[in-house]
């Protein structure tokens, strides 16, 4: 079962404690169907300029990623983020953001897209997120991220998103900034409140929290050993989390917990090394045992 994705495709240029990176592949729908692409064929709907490298979409089709949305802008660039993160690698320093192609973006369909299942929105705006649902055709899951940005400018079209949408993924500070509440319990009611049945609140190296019609389900995250770049996490987690929900083909709460699992192990993975460097070359017998890893982690019995 197929996963429509719509997101950025850029070129990261990162700063952490542990090293740098210049002009590296970034962007969300990047990190969200390499990821997803362990579970599910993914299509992937976005933007990119003539500069953008072609081993690199070569790179996505072999994972099975269907290129059939992306446009690719002639005589232009490609979007470009450059950030730096201190010791505390929850929080990014943006330095620089350069839209370029992305900032006229009209997401468009091709007519093989529309009979998605499941669709994810990637943190794009809230007015191009809700344009591409219209264009889905009953879809079974839909799921959309976002972040402060659009909060601040467009928290009215995002609020309009939000009734269309079944989860919603979003970090800790941005859940309190959308609902106005500081404790995480009373956010995700008053975020549910807003449309969306399912809420998770990603917490970083904190873990996250699943919140589903009155339940609550919380796991850490996963203990590593070297965290380089954290920028692709969140993406990650959502391609872990929604391609193990395609997969499995059930949204059942016991499902969603797995998803957690397997979203928290994909993110995992993706900051032991810049970009989705580690992502690349995995293996599912990787990704299986890693997760039997994070089980064994978290098992109390």
């Amino acid at each position: 079962m197929s996963i429509l994705c719509v997101g950025s495709m850029a070129f990261d240029s990162v700063e952490t404690p542990f090293g740098r990176v210049d002009k590296a592949l970034g962007g969300s729908a990047n990190f969200f169907s390499i990821a997803a692409s362990y579970f599910s064929k993914i299509n992937l709907v976005g933007v990119v300029g003539e500069d953008y490298p072609i081993d690199a979409l070569e790179f996505l089709t072999s994972r099975g990623v269907d290129l059939g949305g992306l446009q690719i802008i002639k005589g232009s660039d490609t979007f470009i983020w450059k950030g730096k993160y201190g010791y505390d690698l929850n929080e990014a320093q943006t330095l620089t953001t350069c839209l370029n192609v992305f900032e006229h973006f009209e997401p468009e369909l091709p007519e093989g897209f529309r009979s998605s299942q499941f669709v994810f929105l990637a943190n794009i705006d809230p007015d191009l997120q809700k344009h591409v649902l219209g264009q889905v055709d009953s879809p079974k899951l839909v799921a959309c991220d976002t972040m402060n940005f659009w909060i601040n400018r467009k928290l009215d079209g995002l609020k309009e998103t939000l009734k269309l949408v079944d989860i919603l993924l979003l970090n800790e500070s941005e859940a309190r900034q959308l609902s106005g509440e500081y404790n995480l319990v009373r956010a995700a009611r008053a975020i549910r409140q807003m449309g969306p049945d399912v809420v998770v609140i990603k917490r970083g190296e904190y873990g996250s929290l699943l919140f589903d019609e009155g339940q609550i389900f919380s796991i850490p995250a996963m203990l590593l050993e070297e965290v380089f770049d954290p920028t692709g996490a969140g993406d990650s987690f959502a391609g872990g989390f929604i391609g193990y929900l395609a997969e499995s083909k059930n949204i059942d709460h016991d499902s969603l917990r797995m998803a957690v699992v397997y979203g928290t192990v994909m993110a995992s993975f993706s900051v032991e090394d810049f970009s989705f460097n580690r992502m690349k070359n995995l293996s599912r017998e990787e990704i299986e045992s890693r997760v039997e890893a994070f089980l064994s982690l978290t098992d109390i019995k």
